[in-house]
C-alpha cells in the first residue's frame, strides 16, 4: 500500500484592500499641469530679477504663537482655519496659513536687519487652511510672495503693486482689477475705528452673525465681509481715506501718484481692508473679472504695508510691504484665458541632442556618453528604455532636437558613433574622441 499523500495547503486569496486616497482638500499637481507652474515661476523670476530680489525659504511648520500675534488672534485664520497640534514635546505647532510672519521671523532670528536695507525677498510655497473645499478655495494651497523689509518709502508700495501687475501681465492675463485703499497707521485708524462702530452699532440688526462678533473684537474686518446684507450697510459706511492723518495720506498720495507715472489701472476701493491685523498704509488685491464685473470672490492677490509687524514680533522698528498672488488661482484664470502667454508654455525640455541605443552593449555605454555631453555643456535627451530605433527617431522628430547620436554594438566596438542631421536625415560616422568639438561645431550653426 503506498504512502498516503500529503496534502497541499492552498495559498489564501489576498483580499483587495480599498485604495488610499488624498486628504480631503489637498491636490496632486500632475505633469501637464506642472508645465503651468514652471511658466510661472519662469516670468516670476524674470520680472523679480529686474528689482534685485533674493529667493529664500523658510519651515512651513512654525510655533502657533507666530500666527496668533503675527496674523492676530482676532482673525477668522486664527481662530478658524489653521491647522494646529501640540507634539509629542508639548510644542504648540501650526502648518503656516500664509507666509509673511515666517519671513519676519527669519528677518529678525538671523540678524538680515544688519544687511543693507531694505531686504527684498521672494518665494514660492504652500500654505495650509482648514477652509471648506471648493473651487478657488483648498486646504493646502500656494503663493508667490514679495516681501521688502527696511525702508518705509512709497515707492516701494509701488513697485510691489507694479511687480504683481508685470507678472500677470507677462502671463498674458487681462481680465483683472487691482484695487487699492489705504487703512492708515494706529493714530489715525483709531479715530476711524471709534466712527466705524458708532454706525456699525446702529445697524448691527441689520448684520450678519460673524460681522456681530467681528463688530466687538475687529471692526475694520467687517468691511471684507462678502455677506449681501452686510455690505448693504457697509456701502452707507463713513470711508477711512477721510480720516487718514497728513502722513497716511501723503503716503497714499504718493503711491498713487507712482502707479498713475507707471500707467498701472487700478480701482480707488474704499472698502478694502484686507483680512488681516498687521496691514498699515497701503492695502491692494487684484480681483479676477467675471462676467464683466470685477470680483472679490477668489482673489488672485493682495497685499501691503505691514510697517508694525517686525515689532509686534519682537524685533526692532521696521517699516515693510509687501504681497502675494494665489498659484492655482492664477493658473486657473491662465488656462481660462487665451492669452499671449498661452503659446509659450513649455511642454517638453528643450534640447539639442538625443542619444539613441541599439542593444545591451550600446545602453551600457549611454550613461557614461551622456555624462561627456552633459560635462561638455551640450544639452540632451535619452530614450534607454526604448529598443526600436524607429520609435527613438520618433521621440527624436517629436522633441525638436537638432541632431540624433546612434550608438550600437559595432559603433561601441569600434569607438565610433552616427550621427544625424534631423531637418536633412544626412548621416555620418565619427570617431567618439571628436563628437564633442563637432557637435559644438553643427550647434554653433
Amino acid at each position: 500500500m503506498g504512502r498516503p499523500k500529503k496534502s497541499v495547503k492552498m495559498p489564501r486569496l489576498r483580499v483587495r484592500k480599498k485604495p488610499i486616497q488624498r486628504v480631503r482638500g489637498m491636490h496632486d499637481v500632475l505633469p501637464p499641469e506642472m508645465n503651468y507652474w514652471n511658466y510661472l515661476e519662469e516670468i516670476v523670476r524674470e520680472v523679480v530679477s529686474v528689482f534685485s530680489f533674493q529667493k529664500i525659504e523658510t519651515p512651513i511648520l512654525e510655533q502657533t504663537e507666530l500666527f496668533q500675534r503675527g496674523t492676530g488672534e482676532s482673525t477668522d485664520i486664527v481662530q478658524k482655519e489653521m491647522f494646529s497640534f501640540v507634539d509629542k514635546g508639548g510644542n504648540n505647532l501650526s502648518l503656516r496659513p500664509e507666509g509673511t510672519p515666517g519671513i519676519v521671523r527669519a528677518y529678525t532670528e538671523n540678524g538680515l536687519h544688519v544687511l543693507p536695507q531694505p531686504v527684498k525677498l521672494y518665494y514660492i510655497g504652500p500654505m495650509f487652511r482648514r477652509e471648506r473645499p471648493q473651487s478657488g478655495r483648498q486646504r493646502e494651497f500656494h503663493q508667490l510672495n514679495i516681501e521688502v523689509l527696511g525702508n518705509a518709502k512709497p515707492v516701494l508700495d509701488a513697485e510691489v503693486i507694479f511687480i504683481a501687475w508685470k507678472i500677470l501681465e507677462k502671463l498674458g492675463l487681462s481680465k483683472f482689477e487691482i484695487q487699492v485703499n489705504s487703512v492708515g497707521c494706529r493714530l489715525c485708524r483709531g479715530q476711524y475705528k471709534e466712527m466705524l462702530v458708532d454706525f456699525l452699532s446702529s445697524n448691527k440688526q441689520r448684520l450678519c452673525v460673524d460681522c456681530k462678533r467681528r463688530l466687538k473684537n475687529n471692526p475694520l474686518r467687517v468691511l471684507d465681509c462678502k455677506n449681501r446684507r452686510c455690505q448693504d450697510v457697509i456701502n452707507d459706511a463713513p470711508q477711512i481715506i477721510d480720516y487718514l492723518c497728513e502722513e497716511c495720506h501723503d503716503h497714499f498720495k504718493d503711491v498713487l501718484e507712482y502707479l498713475d507715472e507707471s500707467k498701472i489701472p487700478y480701482n480707488l476701493n474704499s472698502k478694502l481692508v484686507r483680512g488681516l491685523d498687521y496691514y498699515t498704509k497701503t492695502a491692494f488685491e487684484i480681483w479676477p473679472v467675471e462676467g464683466g464685473e470685477a470680483s472679490s470672490q477668489n482673489s488672485l492677490g493682495g497685499g501691503g504695508r505691514y510697517d508694525d509687524l517686525v515689532e509686534i514680533l519682537g524685533g526692532r522698528e521696521t517699516p515693510a510691504v509687501g504681497m502675494a498672488l494665489g498659484i492655482e488661482r492664477v493658473i486657473d484664470i491662465l488656462k481660462k484665458e487665451e492669452g499671449k502667454g498661452k503659446d509659450k508654455l513649455i511642454t517638453v525640455p528643450k534640447s539639442d541632442v538625443m542619444l539613441i541605443q541599439l542593444g545591451d552593449m550600446a545602453r551600457k555605454r549611454a550613461l557614461g556618453l551622456i555624462n561627456l555631453l552633459i560635462d561638455n555643456k551640450i544639452s540632451v535627451i535619452e530614450c534607454l528604455q526604448k529598443d526600436s530605433i524607429r520609435s527613438q527617431l520618433k521621440s527624436a522628430s517629436g522633441a525638436g532636437v537638432k541632431c540624433a547620436l546612434i550608438l550600437g554594438q559595432k559603433e561601441v566596438l569600434d569607438k565610433s558613433i552616427l550621427i544625424r542631421d534631423m531637418e536633412s536625415g544626412i548621416q555620418e560616422v565619427l570617431s567618439q574622441d571628436n563628437i564633442i568639438s563637432e557637435l559644438k561645431k553643427r550647434l554653433r550653426k
